[in-house]
């Protein structure tokens, strides 16, 4: 319980009682490093608690188990990535102290997610972590902030009532316990009696729980929120908060229905095309985007729903492939999001053009950038490889007709469109080249910018009106190249690099040892 009210409770006290900021950071920092260690404890020795009940089998319980331990350790590493890194990128922010009420109090709803003991408790715990979350969306109070926070409230009220219909559905249909246990705990003959409505129920509850996850139809709210909060909030959205839906599907399907009440009928199928659907969706519509941050909420539509299709195999191979992608996602998608919000911070570019040539003046960002990006278009030894290809084979050995093999042609598909609209913005950060097409009969002539010998002969045409200066690629367009000064002075403060790197080695870890991870917490 410590956990889950110390951050909460400390965080708003420490934002409304000091006015310096200063003095504030020093108790954030005191309060994350005492919050990171009582979730330690709780992963270690964390037992099982009751502290209210509201009606007979409607208790709010809290305990521990492997799924829980797991997942906390993933918001524990968010949450202290992103909060470190907001101690510096918040300066330019107004109303910081109410920024960090919120990050702490999200942070407590958050574990307490990870901590819920049976589906009442998770859908409490569900709704605290969305409405503590709408005020990090809507912090810069603008009217497309306001506009993004109240998309994303409303889409994640909409989805939670539907949760809640499965809640109320499954906990009349019980053997007795709502306890969270591995296969279930439906009443065998309550089910056969009342089989279509449970069936209608979960349907409902997977797209209702889903849409913190952004599955199509209940995607909406990602690519309009994301890029209006702030750097460290989107991380946090995209990277933990949005497994929210995540940990809630896996808490309905398999520890409350169980998976083979749902093996072989037609709500594995529509939960199947939903999550394909998804997936190319979210691919498409990033690989066309050119805002960075919208370009990583739409990725983090794609990218979620590989662990959704990975549930939707009802096995243990799939359950295995999508928690491995969960945690590789969440350190791979905070990076990222964390690099873009440098990239606004250092240079106010925020659009995939300007980061040309970029690789030169911040080095470590764009390797922590590279890094994530192998990561997410699955590239060996990173986490994204391991992930999706255990679901890959997850959906072979299967057996399904059909999706079988359509689940491994669609990773591959979207894999590749991943590297188009990642991995092109590494490779022009460390290679910037320019490509101009001159129309003269059939000639066609490919200029590289940044070649000494050429460069006069460039200029020298510019200067005859034959051609366009080729624009600096690392200083904005001034055709100028950086001084060593400016090259030296790029990369941001140590607050806002050392959680990129974090992230990145995390993810570099779950490619690894990622099986080694899921057996540390017993999974």
């Amino acid at each position: 319980m410590l956990t889950i009210l110390v951050p909460a409770v400390a965080g708003t006290l420490i934002s409304a009682c000091f006015h310096e900021d200063r003095a504030r950071r020093r108790w954030y920092t005191a309060l994350i490093v005492l919050t990171d260690l009582l979730g330690v404890l709780t992963i270690v020795q964390g037992g099982r608690i009751t502290p209210l009940v509201f009606a007979p089998g409607a208790e709010m319980t809290f305990s521990m188990d492997a799924l829980g331990r797991y997942v906390m350790a993933a918001v524990l590493l968010l949450y202290t990535s992103s909060g470190v890194y907001a101690f510096k990128y918040m300066e330019k922010e107004e109303r910081t102290q109410v920024f960090f009420a919120f990050y702490f109090i999200s942070f407590g709803a958050l574990l307490s997610v990870t901590m819920a003991g049976n589906l009442v408790t998770l859908y409490f715990c569900f709704e605290m972590a969305t409405l503590s979350t709408v005020p990090l969306v809507l912090h810069e109070l603008t009217k497309e902030a306001v506009a993004a926070g109240l998309k994303y409230l409303f889409y994640s009220i909409g989805g939670a009532l539907m949760g809640l219909f499965a809640v109320f559905i499954v906990c009349t249909n019980t053997n007795g316990s709502n306890d969270f246990v591995m296969g279930g705990f439906l009443d065998p003959a309550l089910a056969a009696d009342h089989r279509e409505l449970l069936l209608a129920a979960v349907m409902v509850g997977i797209v209702g729980f889903g849409t913190k996850a952004g599955l199509y139809p209940m995607h909406g709210w990602l690519p309009a929120a994301h890029p209006i909060a702030p750097a460290p909030a989107s991380a946090l959205l995209s990277g933990i908060v949005a497994k929210a839906g995540v940990v809630a599907v896996i808490r309905l399907v398999y520890y409350s229905v169980g998976t083979d009440f749902l093996c072989g009928t037609w709500v594995q199928t529509v939960w199947m095309v939903l999550a394909l659907l998804t997936i190319f969706m979210g691919s498409m519509m990033a690989f066309r985007e050119k805002n960075m941050k919208k370009r990583l909420a739409y990725s983090t539509v794609s990218q979620i729903s590989y662990i959704l299709l990975g549930l939707s195999f009802l096995s243990a191979d799939g359950l295995k492939g999508g928690l491995l992608h969960l945690m590789a996602h969440a350190a791979s998608k905070g990076c990222l999001f964390l690099a873009a919000g440098v990239f606004i911070f250092q240079l106010g570019i925020r659009d995939v053009a300007g980061l040309k040539g970029i690789g030169k003046k911040m080095p470590v960002t764009m390797i922590c950038f590279t890094m994530a990006s192998l990561s997410l278009v699955g590239i060996p030894p990173m986490g994204g490889f391991l992930s999706k290809w255990v679901i890959a084979t997850a959906s072979l050995e299967s057996g399904i007709k059909g999706f079988s093999v359509a689940a491994p042609v669609m990773l591959l598909i979207s894999a590749l469109l991943t590297a188009g609209y990642l991995l092109t913005v590494a490779v022009d950060a460390f290679f910037p080249v320019r490509t101009e097409i001159l129309s003269s009969g059939r000639n066609m002539q490919v200029k590289a910018s940044g070649i000494p010998k050429r460069e006069t002969k460039r200029n020298e045409k510019a200067a005859a009106g034959k051609d366009e200066p080729v624009q600096a690629s690392v200083s904005g367009g001034d055709g100028a190249a950086p001084t060593q000064e400016a090259v030296a002075s790029a990369e941001p403060s140590p607050l806002m690099v050392w959680p990129m790197v974090a992230l990145s080695i995390a993810a570099l870890i779950m490619g690894i040892w990622g099986e080694s991870v899921l057996g540390l917490f017993g999974l």
